[in-house]
């Protein structure tokens, strides 16, 4: 009985001591949301979300920043890719952050948010106990686990049900795939790159709740927001602006002039290569190795990795993995086995099958995907005449 309350009485001062440690914040402080709007760089493009807390009386002035991440090559990559990043929840100094989006030429907005003195505590310690070593840590997911969405999440947690997200104030509810595009240029290897990589998954609509994965929704929703009955948001400022820049990018640096480059080359040589009765070898090895490679990325963004965003994705059809294999046995014989035919057939079969999923929306497939379609179809047309004439000679 001894060694039980000698153990009662240990846990117990532990815990005092740890609800000692969160201080205790002054009736006049203000809680407010900051958002920041996106950057030059990929990681910046949707723009971030933070928490700001502000006690003047013990010269308290926090960002909680659930953005932070560890750049650390090349293990960040291998962690991105296999979709076992983790983010972490930061705090500093609001001058200390402001400091870093002036030098990025980035806006940055703030909602004072209304609470009573309890909330704020509540909020508080909800935010310092999340600060702990042991809790900061957490698996991020583009869509729904991010500096953005924690926003909400923890004003739900923190606050209980008296907080409401209304909803109705969107004119339109988009697409994830939509969403992501308002942040992109359409020209751009960014934009490419995630249309090739994410499956038909994020062309459903997302709920109000969900569009908040977005900081700008994040502003728009809280703006909607009641706390036991009332507005959330009192207050709204712009604590930084931006001066905009004009755009520079170059059009022969983007996707779309080497892509239809491409296909001009490759068209070119078909149709030298159907006036001589010849076939470039080392131009259809690349093109089926290519297209093959790119098939098994696919494949292990779509299987192997924790990605919630990679599957389903129907690029696989025209981005064939056993393409892969083919290309080897295409370059090192001339005279092609007797399967290759039907094998090409059945690869303007899933040409077809992507042009269909494309016209019925079951997946929005990037624009700039199109010339490399033509390139495809028209390359493997004129290899299956030319398989199916060689075959014929034998």
């Amino acid at each position: 009985m001894r060694i039980r309350i000698l153990f009662i009485s240990f846990f117990l001062g532990l815990m005092f001591h740890s609800n000692a440690q969160v201080r205790e914040l002054a009736p006049e402080t203000q809680i407010s949301v900051l958002t920041c709007g996106s950057g030059s760089d990929l990681y910046t493009t949707f723009g971030h979300s933070a928490i700001r807390i502000q006690d003047p009386t013990q010269g308290i002035d926090w960002v909680y920043n659930y953005g932070t991440f560890n750049f650390d090559p090349p293990m960040f990559y291998v962690e991105f890719a296999m979709g076992k990043l983790f983010y972490s929840l930061s705090k500093q100094n609001m001058p200390n952050f402001l400091y870093a989006y002036e030098l990025e030429n980035r806006w940055v907005k703030e909602q004072l948010l209304q609470f009573t003195h309890l909330q704020k505590q509540q909020l508080f310690h909800f935010l310092e106990n999340n600060y702990r070593p042991e809790n900061r840590d957490y698996k991020y997911d583009f869509f729904f686990n991010n500096c953005a969405t924690k926003i909400g999440d923890v004003l739900q947690e923190a606050l209980g049900n008296n907080l409401h997200f209304r909803e109705g104030h969107l004119e339109k509810n988009f697409t994830f795939r939509q969403l992501i595009h308002q942040n992109l240029t359409t020209n751009s290897w960014s934009s490419f790159g995630i249309d090739l990589a994410l499956g038909s998954v994020i062309d459903r609509k997302a709920t109000n709740r969900e569009h908040m994965f977005l900081p700008l929704y994040v502003m728009k929703q809280l703006s909607h927001t009641t706390l036991s009955e009332q507005n959330l948001v009192v207050r709204e400022r712009t604590i930084l602006t931006s001066v905009k820049k004009e755009g520079n990018g170059y059009f022969l640096a983007s996707p779309l002039f080497w892509i239809l480059a491409i296909l001009l080359f490759v068209l070119a040589i078909t149709y030298i290569d159907y006036k001589n009765h010849v076939r470039s070898r080392i131009l259809d090895s690349v093109l089926f190795f290519v297209s093959g490679l790119a098939g098994v990325l696919l494949i292990f963004l779509w299987f192997f990795t924790d990605h919630t965003a990679t599957a389903n994705n129907f690029n696989i059809l025209w981005a064939f993995p056993l393409n892969l294999i083919v290309g080897y046995i295409i370059v090192k014989k001339k005279n092609a086995p007797s399967w290759l035919p039907k094998y090409i057939l059945f690869l303007m079969g899933l040409l077809g099958l992507t042009l269909v999923l494309a016209l019925f929306k079951v997946q929005v497939f990037s624009p700039l995907a199109m010339p490399l379609w033509i390139m495809l179809g028209a390359r493997y047309l004129f290899l299956w005449k030319h398989f199916q004439q060689q075959n014929s000679l034998k």
